[in-house]
């Protein structure tokens, strides 16, 4: 099925996202309802797993889908993807499998989500020095700011493929050949890019990505990504009889992981989850990236319109409306505010018409109304909820 013929339908859009029946889900870039896929999947392992063994084939062959979809999500191979959720999950295990050594440097953005800054600043116990980047908007981390923040002290980079708050989208090949060219290793939390644009990791070291927001997957269920040539380099934190070389599940006096990203996978997966993001994973990949990214851009452009004509204004307005933007960064993330209007109470009424949107504050304790649409949500979506918005 195309894109098109689904938004040419309700009642095929209905039926693919049951979420369409109920309102207006705005809110992706939190923790996104799941397709009619998905939950028919999760539904089919429920039912064989009340009448039999839990690991069952239809389980395996899930696992080893979800492997090779979400390989091809990233340009990566199979053998480099590792099925552990949540987001933090992988980068702590980044952070806790590295050779640090005392004076060793690690660039982070201290605004960035607390799962993607925590891991980085904790390192500080180890004699890690953290060093956080200062952007002159919220979240607009450009490859000029980075290498202006590379040392020869610089051992890992770790940045979001796009800030939560503000929507802006790094350029992560520039930054991961920056890093690489300096001796440094690159690591990205891809939770709000993955399922929404097209993304590589030919540059990228490692990345972790939660499925229940874009790629439209259950929660707990996710992507962790070590590139081939650093998984004898980073150490798996976490033990257990299925990342150790265990013969009949007997222990052995030596430590010997498995071939592959299974090593940083300790003990039974999320089983349930698994199934339902491969079945979201098919659907995003069937569809393609690609038109689903030109849609969002799509939805946003009309969403942004909407929004300026009755007042207002982007989280990151200054760099948005400036020479330097470019769609290349900009996501389907819309925060915004209004300079007479309060941000809490226009989320209530939004609520209160069955529109799902996101109230979040920055540090400041600037209250702004976080838009995020998915491809499936219509032009007349979007003017109902505006409609809804005083201006």
């Amino acid at each position: 099925m195309q894109l098109n013929e689904i938004l040419a339908s309700e009642s095929t859009r209905h039926q693919l996202f049951p979420a369409t029946k109920d309102g207006i889900y705005l809110g992706h870039a939190g923790v996104a309802p799941m397709p009619r896929a998905a939950i028919d999947a999760i539904g089919e392992y429920c039912r064989l797993g009340a009448r039999g063994n839990q690991e069952s084939p239809f389980v395996l062959d899930h696992i080893d889908r979800c492997r090779d979809r979400g390989a091809a999500l990233i340009g990566a191979q199979a053998k480099e993807i590792a099925l552990l959720g949540p987001t933090s999950l992988g980068l702590s295990l980044v952070a806790r499998g590295l050779d640090w050594q005392p004076g060793d440097e690690v660039i982070y953005y201290g605004d960035d989500y607390p799962a993607n800054v925590y891991p980085w600043t904790a390192l500080a116990q180890f004699g890690v020095t953290p060093v956080p980047l200062k952007p002159a908007h919220p979240g607009v981390i450009t490859p000029e700011l980075v290498e202006a923040a590379i040392t020869k002290k610089t051992k890992l980079i770790a940045l979001a493929s796009c800030h939560f708050l503000s929507g802006y989208r790094i350029d992560i090949p520039r930054i991961g050949q920056l890093a690489h060219a300096h001796g440094a290793l690159f690591c990205v939390d891809g939770i709000q890019t993955l399922g929404a644009f097209p993304m590589s990791v030919e540059h990228v070291d490692f990345l972790s990505a939660d499925s229940h927001k874009w790629m439209l997957g259950p929660g707990g269920a996710g992507i962790f990504y070590v590139a081939e040539a650093l998984q004898d380099r980073l150490q798996p934190a976490l033990l257990g009889s299925w990342n150790v070389v265990s013969p009949e599940f007997v222990a052995q006096p030596s430590i010997a992981f498995e071939p592959s990203a299974r090593r940083y996978e300790p003990g039974i997966l999320n089983f349930p989850g698994i199934c339902g993001m491969s079945a979201a994973l098919d659907l995003l990949l069937d569809l393609g990236i690609h038109a689903i990214a030109d849609r969002l851009l799509h939805l946003r452009a009309y969403l942004l319109e909407g929004l300026r004509a009755k007042g207002y204004a982007l989280y990151i307005e200054e760099w948005d409306t400036g020479n330097d933007a470019e769609d290349a960064n900009r996501s389907a993330i819309v925060a915004v505010d209004h300079p007479k209007q309060d941000m809490a109470m226009v989320f209530e009424k939004l609520r209160d018409a069955g529109i799902t949107a996101s109230l979040r504050r920055n540090r400041d304790n600037r209250a702004l109304l976080r838009l995020s649409p998915h491809f499936y949500i219509t032009e007349h979506d979007l003017d109902r909820t505006l409609a809804e918005m005083p201006g």
